[in-house]
């Protein structure tokens, strides 16, 4: 297995919708929907990675919240550690700066898109907890 690559990943709630991200064609698992987020710094907390990724790839200042799941992945070519973090959006609208779209989704929404393999566990959560949309 390949030491992981950290990644910090938002649920961004807002008005009881959930904002997902479309990876870039050209990325690894381009094309795929996913919770938005990035690779951590050595230096920076997975909080401050999220709050700085969200800012680069949307646009958009969050705070963030409770961690919601932590999991190690392997896929064939790489390994990551991924924290899923609620956020509550601050400021801004999201744009698609790093990331190929994005959307606002309701929990009934999730199954129209397709997410790589690592958040399928946090997917089946957010389909089965009505607490987590509670606050959105």
């Amino acid at each position: 297995m390949h030491p992981p690559i950290e990644v910090a990943a938002g649920l961004v709630f807002h008005s009881g919708k959930l904002l997902i991200t479309q990876r870039r064609p050209g990325d690894h698992l381009g094309g795929l929907w996913e919770f938005p987020g990035g690779k951590r710094e050595a230096d920076e907390s997975f909080e401050e990675c999220l709050r700085r990724e969200l800012r680069e790839e949307l646009a958009i200042e969050v705070s963030t919240g409770e961690m919601i799941d932590e999991l190690i992945h392997a896929y064939p070519e790489k390994t990551v550690r991924l924290k899923f973090y609620r956020c509550e959006l601050l400021h801004g609208s999201p744009r698609p700066l790093g990331c190929h779209a994005f959307v606002w989704v309701t929990r009934d929404q999730l199954d129209d898109y397709a997410f790589p393999a690592a958040d399928l566990r946090l997917l089946d959560k957010l389909r089965t907890s009505q607490d987590l949309w509670a606050a959105g």
